[in-house]
């Protein structure tokens, strides 16, 4: 009995220390946001992971944030040229060495050369395809993600493209689903691109939309790498994952008390009050006591205010009641009485609402939908609005009205014309047979009699 007590407060102690721990502190995430709130000197460091997918994604994401001045994107990518390789654990100790630097941002792409055998010892291997190849190649992800979130950072997985090649797909497919599953567990985002570069059937597509719309060339020829106009489509995905968390980080600094109290004396120093004067600007001069006499000094800097949002066109909230009566069962007269919920809507939302189309943003590639359709399978379908194409006067048709959705998708049939080839209808109508009346002839002038000779 007594050495089960000390082992139970044995546990209790290890338990409170780890609790205590400044570096356990560290790997939770601050707050809601998948990013941290927070940056070192407001802006946000990105840097990209990855072998030769890295390479190009990072310059479509150069290209995608150019002028976003909250993103600080680094120009080279850390070279990490396979999970399947021998050196991965020395690569992995280097990352976790104290003097590596951080970012909030990482971005990975990897796998061209991960088709192969994973060497577990000088003298043991786990061979491709295996149980034991898919164990190891999944302990190697989970290190990679837990080594970066340590350090703080978001991380961003892109999965691979569908390939040309079917060995390669097939690979590609098999460490696509490793990488979403420990993504999952580990709380991180895996951005699946499947959908985007492949054609109606989720097969490999050189060609295809680019942001802008047009068809271009997506694909190089080897059937596994991006053109320059592939890899900017690609990182259009992954800016929008990025921009999307960015916001969410944006609206968690305007929470009270929810970063520390340095950071909420940064963050209330750019809430001051307007002064009197109306402008929001200060105009006169800083004096400091010195032996009892006032010492004018320079003129302090003018400090702008941050803008206040108009708040005159907000829907304010008017709530309503109405009474239904009715007769019951026993005759007598029965009353009901129902609340109608009018929320308050802010302006900003009412102007997003409302806002007219300039029509100069490129068309629309379409959304993707997801839908589970058991046994581990996920379909994907590209949903695009129906409206008119910017720039041109071609309609775009919605996809409910398509043939193709209608009889693939709906499995119906489509009405057949009369008297067409799908026309099956009986009795056949009889072709109305139009008879023309005959055009009239002339008379024929009487011929001149030949005299006889």
């Amino acid at each position: 009995m007594r050495a089960v007590c000390a082992a139970l407060v044995a546990s209790l102690v290890m338990l409170a220390l780890a609790l205590a721990g400044p570096s356990a502190a560290q790997e939770e995430p601050s707050g809601i946001s998948y990013i941290t709130p927070f940056p070192e000197g407001d802006v946000y460091k990105l840097q990209a992971y990855g072998d030769g997918f890295a390479e190009g994604l990072l310059n479509g994401l150069v290209e995608a944030f150019a002028g976003d001045g909250r993103l600080q994107v680094s120009r080279k990518h850390r070279p990490l040229l396979g999970l399947a390789r021998f050196e991965f654990d020395d690569e992995m100790k280097a990352e976790e060495s104290p003097g590596r630097e951080s970012f909030h941002i990482v971005v990975v792409m990897i796998g061209l050369s991960d088709r192969n055998h994973i060497r577990t010892s000088p003298r043991d291997r786990a061979l491709w395809g295996t149980d034991d190849w898919r164990n190891e190649y999944g302990r190697r992800v989970d290190r990679f993600i837990k080594t970066l979130k340590r350090r703080g950072a978001a991380v961003y997985w892109v999965g691979q493209p569908a390939m040309r090649r079917p060995e390669l797909n097939e690979a590609a497919q098999t460490m696509n689903d490793i990488a979403r599953e420990k993504t999952y567990l580990n709380g991180t985002k895996f951005i699946d691109i499947q959908a985007h570069f492949a054609d109606e059937g989720g097969n490999y597509a050189p060609y295809g939309p680019d942001i802008t719309g047009k068809q271009r060339l997506l694909r190089e020829a080897d059937g596994v790498l991006f053109t320059y106009f592939g890899y900017r489509k690609l990182a259009h995905f992954v800016e929008q994952e990025i921009k999307r968390d960015l916001l969410q980080a944006k609206n968690e600094r305007a929470i009270p008390l929810a970063g520390s109290e340095v950071e909420q004396t940064r963050v209330n120093s750019l809430k001051r009050t307007p002064a009197a004067s109306g402008d929001g600007s200060w105009k006169g001069t800083v004096t400091a006591s010195k032996d009892g006499k006032a010492v004018p000094q320079k003129a302090a800097p003018q400090v702008r205010e941050a803008p206040v949002a108009d708040t005159s066109n907000d829907q304010r909230a008017d709530n309503g009641r109405i009474t239904l009566k009715s007769v019951g069962a026993g005759g007598r007269e029965e009353s009901v009485t129902i609340d109608i919920l009018r929320p308050a809507i802010p302006s900003a939302v009412i102007a997003l609402m409302t806002r007219k189309d300039t029509g100069e943003r490129p068309s629309q590639m379409g959304d993707v939908v997801a839908d589970e359709v058991g046994g581990g399978l996920v379909a994907l379908s590209s949903i695009t609005p129906a409206g008119i194409v910017p720039g041109t006067t071609r309609r775009v048709t919605a996809p409910s009205l398509s043939p193709y959705y209608t009889v693939l998708i709906k499995g119906e049939r489509p009405i057949p014309k009369p008297g067409r080839a799908d026309d099956f209808s009986w009795p056949r109508a009889d072709p109305q047979i139009v008879v023309e009346p005959p055009a009239p002839t002339r008379p024929r002038a009487p011929r001149a009699a030949t005299p006889r000779s």
